[in-house]
């Protein structure tokens, strides 16, 4: 019943979010847009190949003055697709500067 649940939650919020560019990662502007120095690509996860399931996850990563990610925030998008994109901006690496919040997309497709 659980599966059941968790296919039919994946299934809605990836009709929702609708289809996109295949594992692609965009940094969107905001006043405090760093540069990305080294941009770890997320892995697809195979649940997610296997229920075709695609769409667009939305988190905020907390960036230190060395450029490092410290933190990442999940704010919107597919609980299947989140951890494969939360996993990869931990690894991602900025710009030096003082300490800031960066929102990131990332999209994934089947």
């Amino acid at each position: 019943m659980r599966k059941r649940y968790v296919v039919i939650v994946a299934l809605m919020f990836s009709y929702f979010l609708g289809p996109a560019g295949s594992a692609h990662s965009q940094q969107t502007s905001n006043p405090t847009s760093r540069k990305v120095l080294h941009r770890t690509e997320p892995a697809y996860p195979e649940i997610a190949r296997k229920m075709n399931l695609g769409g667009t996850v939305k988190v905020v990563a907390v960036v230190a003055a060395d450029g490092g990610v410290t933190k990442v925030e999940p704010v919107g998008g597919s609980p299947v697709l989140l951890r494969a994109a939360e996993t990869a901006v931990a690894q991602w690496k900025f710009v030096p500067g003082a300490e800031s919040k960066e929102i990131v997309e990332l999209r994934f497709t089947p």
